[in-house]
């Protein structure tokens, strides 16, 4: 219950960031955000219709394709984000009066950052906004293409609409904005993993992964090696720890073996056993 009540209010942190820069950075100076909420803003632009009622509307049709595809329990996971979001888009649109930003491109990267950092959150906490998550979810399934080309091909649609309507100026400041909001999405949802593959190859082998199970508490993996100009044979570690445990690492490997070779790198994304484990989706 306390894990659930603190995943719903990340999603409700995440929402109201999101929204907050919406009607703070992007309405005042038309400017769009991707996916349904993008031709939500444009609807509004134009005739007045308030952004979260729209987004609602749009989103319940593929609410209930996304039940009936992929079951009750994805459904469950996303209508929480998608009722918070569209109400709270409506509840702070007083503030695209306030016009905290006089420099359209200053908006832009402001939009951008907090739009990005609101929505990485959502994500993070194994939610959604809806929109284009669904749609892509869904044409993914049936048709094969990527959840990356679906967003771009609906966000050049946008981006082509937004240059008729308000002049290719303002377009490419919204191009500027979903770039960044994009970026910023995936290092929130990437960032917040910190997992980190280490690859290290040392003559002492044996006596580092020793070390490593008994002082990091992590499960090492030994890939087999040869030296191209020695043509020895070698155990190579492979690990994957926390960021936060890279000091240690170093320091065991230094202690053991100085002339060690040891490549660090991100891992975005790590399950299995002793990190996240996948979630079942089953359809009931």
């Amino acid at each position: 219950m306390k894990k659930n009540a603190g995943r719903y209010l990340l999603i409700t942190l995440g929402c109201l960031i999101s929204t907050c820069s919406i009607n703070l950075f992007l309405v005042p100076h038309q400017l769009l955000s991707g996916g349904i909420s993008g031709i939500a803003i444009i609807f509004y632009y134009l005739v007045g219709l308030p952004i979260g009622v729209q987004i609602l509307a749009m989103n319940l049709p593929l609410l209930y394709l996304a039940y009936k595809m992929f079951g009750k329990k994805y459904a469950l996971d996303i209508l929480f984000g998608i009722v918070i979001f569209s109400l709270l888009v409506d509840i702070t649109s007083f503030l695209n009066h306030f016009n905290a930003v006089d420099d359209v491109m200053l908006a832009a990267i402001y939009g951008g950052v907090f739009t990005g950092i609101g929505y990485g959150i959502v994500f993070r906490s194994n939610s959604s906004t809806g929109g284009m998550d669904i749609v892509a979810a869904i044409v993914k399934t049936k048709y094969g293409f990527s959840v990356g080309f679906i967003n771009f091909a609906v966000n050049c649609g946008l981006m082509v609409v937004a240059s008729l309507l308000f002049g290719l100026k303002l377009a490419m400041f919204t191009l500027i904005s979903m770039f960044i909001s994009s970026n910023l999405t995936d290092k929130v949802v990437a960032g917040l993993n910190n997992k980190k593959t280490v690859v290290i190859i040392s003559g002492k082998s044996e006596e580092i992964a020793e070390e490593i199970i008994k002082e990091v508490g992590r499960g090492v993996t030994y890939l087999k090696g040869q030296g191209a100009f020695t043509l020895q044979d070698k155990d190579i570690i492979f690990v994957v720890v926390n960021l936060t445990q890279i000091a240690k690492i170093k320091l065991i490997v230094d202690g053991i073996d100085k002339y060690a070779f040891m490549i660090v790198q991100d891992a975005n994304e790590v399950l299995g056993r002793g990190f996240t484990l996948p979630s079942s989706k089953k359809k009931k």
